[in-house]
C-alpha cells in the first residue's frame, strides 16, 4: 500500500523487518520447545537468544542471500545461524518453511486485527455520541432518493452503530479463526518433528494448532480474514456515500470538515467537496477486489502449491492498512461532520407534506373505508397537491370524502412530523441496550 494511506502502526507491522523478526520469534518458540523435551541444550538456546538480533543489518544480509537463493526463508534462516555461530546448527531443527511463514503469518494478522479492532471500537463511540446528541432532530428520510418518511440523523447514526456492531463481531471471529499455527513438517505429519514441539511452541506464541495441517495452515481462514475486513469496508463505504449525498448543494444536511487553509478546487474557489467520503469509497473498492484472490487461495494442490503465496504478500498487508486507514478517516470525517438542521427543516418542506401520505392511508383504512379506494383518494390528492403546488394538508382538508373519516382537528396532528419518530426510543433501547 501506497504511504499516503498507510498510517504508521499498521505499516510498521507489515513492514520486512517486521516479518521478520516474527519469523524469529517463532524460530525461538521452537527452540525453547525443542529445549524442554531435551534435544537442545538451554545453554545453547540461551547463547542464541543473546547472539541473534533481527535489525536493519540483518535485513539486509537476508536481502544478500535471497539473491543467492531464491528463496526468502532460507536466506533468513542463513543470516539468523550465522550470528549463531557453532549452536546455529539447532535453528529451524526439523521443521518446514511454512511452519515458519504460516505461523508468523497468523501473529500478524492477529495484530492487525487488534488495530483495525481498537479503531472500530472508536469509531462506534463516535458514532453513538452523535446518535444521542441528534435523537430528536427530524430529518426527511428517503427512498430511492425521493423523501418517504420523516426520520431522526439520530436513527441514521443508530443505523450506522447496530452496523458496525455486526463487524465488530465478524472482525473479532476471523481473529479467533485466524489465530492458529502449525508446527508439523514438510506435509503435517511430523515426520521429522515432535508433535509436542508443536504444542509448546504455539502455546508460548498464543496461538492454537491446526487441527489436521497439511504443508500449511488451510486458506480458507485467510479468506475470512479478507471477508470480514471487506464487509467492513463496505459499510464504511455505505456510511461515507450518504455524506456524500447529504452534502450536495441540492441538499447540504451534512457536510464533511473543512479546514482552515483547505482548498477544494483548482479552478473553483467557492468548491468544498466530500473528498474524504469519495476517497474512502474508493479504498472501499480496493478492499473487496482482494476478497476474490483469498477465496482462491483456498484451493491449492495435494497437500500444498505455492500459487497463494505472492497473492498474500499484497492483499493481506494492503487490505489491512487500507481499512485501518478508513477506519481512522472516517471517524475524522465524525468529529468535525457539520449538521444543518435549518437545511433539515427546509427540505422537508419540499415535498409539501407529501409525507403524511401513509398515515392517511393507513387512517382511512382502518376506519373503514375501502383500501383500494383509500389508495386511489390519497393518491389522486397528492399528485393534486404536487403538480399545483398546494400543501397536502390544504388539499387533504377540503376533501369531503377523507373528513367523513378525518377530522379537520386531526389532519393537522397528522402533519406533526414527531408522530412518525415517536417510537425512536425503542429503538434506540434495542441498538444501544
Amino acid at each position: 500500500m501506497i504511504s499516503r494511506y498507510t498510517r504508521e502502526a499498521m505499516g510498521r507491522l507489515w513492514s520486512d523487518l517486521s516479518r521478520f523478526r516474527r519469523w524469529w520469534k517463532v524460530e525461538l518458540a521452537v527452540l525453547k520447545a525443542w529445549s524442554e523435551l531435551g534435544k537442545v541444550p538451554p545453554k545453547a538456546v540461551d547463547e542464541i537468544e543473546k547472539k541473534v538480533k533481527v535489525d536493519e543489518a540483518t535485513l539486509k544480509e537476508i536481502r544478500e542471500y535471497e539473491k543467492r537463493y531464491r528463496h526468502d526463508v532460507l536466506a533468513f534462516v542463513s543470516a539468523v545461524s550465522r550470528q549463531a555461530g557453532e549452536n546455529g546448527r539447532y535453528i529451524h531443527l526439523g521443521i518446514t518453511s511454512s511452519d515458519i511463514i504460516d505461523t508468523a503469518l497468523a501473529i500478524a494478522m492477529r495484530e492487525a486485527l487488534e488495530l483495525i479492532v481498537e479503531g472500530v471500537r472508536s469509531l462506534m463511540d463516535l458514532i453513538r455520541e452523535l446518535a444521542f446528541r441528534y435523537r430528536d432532530t427530524v430529518m426527511m428520510g428517503r427512498t430511492h432518493g425521493v423523501h418517504a418518511e420523516p426520520i431522526t440523523l439520530g436513527i441514521k447514526f443508530a443505523v450506522w452503530y447496530d452496523e458496525m456492531g455486526r463487524n465488530l463481531m465478524r472482525l473479532t471471529s476471523a481473529k479467533e479463526r485466524v489465530s492458529v499455527g502449525k508446527i508439523s513438517g514438510a506435509v503435517g505429519t511430523y515426520s521429522n518433528v515432535d508433535p509436542r514441539v508443536e504444542e509448546i511452541a504455539l502455546g508460548r506464541l498464543g496461538l492454537k494448532p491446526e487441527g489436521a495441517s497439511t504443508q500449511v495452515v488451510h486458506r480458507d481462514r485467510h479468506a475470512e480474514y479478507i471477508w470480514s475486513l471487506a464487509i467492513t469496508a463496505s459499510s464504511l463505504e455505505k456510511f461515507a456515500t450518504e455524506i456524500r449525498h447529504l452534502q450536495r448543494t441540492e441538499v447540504l444536511e451534512l457536510q464533511e470538515p473543512f479546514k482552515e487553509g483547505q482548498r477544494g478546487s483548482s479552478a473553483m474557489p467557492h468548491k468544498k467537496n466530500p473528498i474524504h467520503s469519495e476517497r474512502i469509497c474508493g479504498l472501499a473498492r480496493l478492499v473487496r477486489s482482494h476478497l476474490i484472490p483469498a477465496l482462491e487461495n483456498v484451493s491449492l494442490w495435494h497437500e500444498r502449491d505455492i500459487s497463494h503465496s505472492s497473492v498474500e504478500r499484497v492483499i493481506l498487508p494492503d487490505a489491512s492498512i487500507a481499512l485501518d486507514y478508513m477506519v481512522h478517516l472516517f471517524s475524522e470525517i465524525l468529529k468535525g461532520l457539520v449538521v444543518n438542521e435549518e437545511r433539515m427543516k427546509r427540505n422537508m418542506d419540499l415535498s409539501l407534506g407529501l409525507y403524511c401520505s401513509s398515515k392517511v392511508l393507513a387512517i382511512l383504512s382502518e376506519r373503514g373505508m375501502d383500501r383500494d379506494r383509500a389508495y386511489d383518494i390519497v393518491q389522486r390528492l397528492a399528485m393534486e397537491s404536487w403538480e399545483r403546488g398546494i400543501p397536502f394538508r390544504d388539499i387533504l382538508s377540503k376533501e369531503e370524502e377523507v373528513l367523513k373519516y378525518i377530522a379537520k382537528d386531526e389532519i393537522e396532528r397528522i402533519f406533526d412530523p414527531r408522530e412518525f419518530v415517536k417510537n425512536r426510543d425503542k429503538i434506540f433501547g434495542r441498538v444501544f441496550s
